[in-house]
């Protein structure tokens, strides 16, 4: 099982957690909502708890809890710029379908 990062996303975690002056990476999950029944959770992390699966990808830890894991497992991190927009995008290889509003995602 496998999470993982490109440069650019762990570029700006590290970046964003240098400015913040605390962290030890972000935490990755799932929740249920949506259309589509599931939608990404992603924040940055002060602590690993004591259920966390850390993956380690370009210097960055990802805190995965161990429900998220099947539904994520694959999934790789991005950081996209797209013309005045930016933020992460989840290209995870599970994902078989999505709501239009793209905001929930089924396995």
């Amino acid at each position: 099982m496998s999470i993982t990062l490109t440069e650019a996303a762990a570029r700006h975690v590290t970046r964003y957690l240098g400015r913040r002056g605390k962290g030890v990476g972000v935490r990755l999950g799932v929740k249920t909502t949506g259309c589509s029944g599931l939608a990404y959770k992603l924040e940055y992390a002060d602590e690993v708890a004591a259920e966390d699966i850390v993956f380690e990808d370009h210097g960055v830890k990802v805190l995965v809890d161990p429900k998220s894991l099947p539904y994520l497992d694959g999934t790789q991190l991005d950081f996209v710029r797209e013309g005045l927009n930016e933020g992460f995008k989840f290209h995870n290889p599970r994902e078989r379908d999505r709501c239009g509003c793209g905001e929930s995602f089924r396995v």
